[in-house]
């Protein structure tokens, strides 16, 4: 069965539709026509279940894409989001549900701001975007993140689309832990939702790009590279599973060595080169970067709900990838399968 791929869709039309296309819309019809198919299937083939196939986020994505091409949706798909915001379901395996409530909402303020919708709906979705913005400053951690670094920039899109950034104490404290951990933002997926906000704007603003007032001042760059780290640390690396047929025991718990420095992708590569105690892992390249789906044969299966959660020994989950964290020499690590 082809799974619905709303998520990578939806970012490939909103990239499109900001890089200011050639006039041609030929090509642009063909993809907006296979998202809204894709959006439909998406909720279609998990309807006895009450969600999206893929995810709330993935989907709010879709209707976001669509809006800035100033595509209508069925009310029935805004609808979905709506029921889905007014009843709390964004939140899993007790998480953050900072980053689908925003893509929900800067949706719903899209599809107000272009009209794109009759004045009764536009009203609960005025509705649904405050009680949003409040919990959003109601939960906003000490150190001003919104949920985690990662999610934090959705927030900011937020407050910058509704002309909310007055909150001067609320937006200025995340932007100023933005600041401190840009080296958190490595990949393209990543660095393409920090940027418009540090330059005070948020993907609603491609929706009403002039492109031909554009400049191209697009240069290639040649990134430097890290500087090298000598020396090999020890890293403590667990796998459990939370799942009701697996057991209560840890799956495996070893140290494993690895050059300094190393990302948590190679830890997992060192600790699969030590033949002595069959350690096993697959990933999946995403436009997030390498997604692990598969360790020691258990598989994280989307359609099961499940996931592959990335811990520290205190419990408390990692904010980067797999290619992303870096742990340092004495860490814990524990990969625990997971419902969400």
């Amino acid at each position: 069965e082809e799974w619905p791929e709303t998520g990578r869709l939806a970012l490939y039309l909103l990239g499109l539709r900001a890089t200011c296309p050639s006039p041609d819309p030929g090509s642009q019809r063909s993809l907006v026509t296979w998202l809204k198919y894709h959006l439909e299937e998406d909720w279609a083939g998990s309807r006895r279940h009450g969600h999206p196939l893929t995810s709330y986020y993935q989907y709010g994505l879709g209707v976001l894409a669509l809006c800035t091409h100033r595509k209508r949706v069925r009310e029935e798909v805004i609808r979905r989001l709506l029921e889905a915001e007014h009843h709390h379901k964004f939140r899993h395996a007790g998480g953050s549900a900072v980053d689908t409530e925003a893509v929900a909402v800067l949706a719903f303020t899209c599809l107000e701001r272009e009209r794109l919708v009759r004045s009764r709906l536009a009203a609960e979705l005025r509705a649904a975007r405050r009680r949003v913005r409040r919990r959003m400053v109601e939960e906003q951690r000490p150190d001003g993140f919104f949920g985690n670094v990662y999610s934090t920039p959705w927030a900011m899109q937020v407050f910058i689309a509704s002309n909310m950034c007055q909150l001067k104490t609320v937006y200025s404290q995340a932007m100023a832990a933005l600041l401190k951990n840009l080296d958190a933002f490595t990949i393209s997926a990543t660095m393409a939702q920090v940027l418009p906000v540090l330059h005070g704007r948020s993907y609603l603003d491609i929706a009403s790009m002039r492109c031909q007032e554009e400049a191209d001042t697009l240069t290639p760059i040649s990134p430097e590279p890290l500087p090298e780290v000598l020396g090999t640390m020890m890293v403590r690396l667990v796998v459990e599973c939370s799942l009701p047929q697996c057991p209560q025991h840890p799956l495996y718990d070893q140290l494993v060595p690895a050059p300094a420095g190393a990302s948590l992708l190679d830890v997992l590569r060192a600790a699969a080169a030590q033949e002595t105690h069959n350690f096993t892992f697959d990933t999946q390249e995403t436009p997030q970067g390498p997604f692990l789906i598969r360790v020691l044969g258990l598989e994280a299966q989307q359609r099961k709900r499940s996931y592959w959660q990335l811990l520290t020994d205190s419990g408390t989950s990692l904010e980067m990838g797999v290619a992303e964290y870096r742990p340092r020499d004495g860490d814990s690590i524990i990969l625990r399968l997971s419902e969400w």
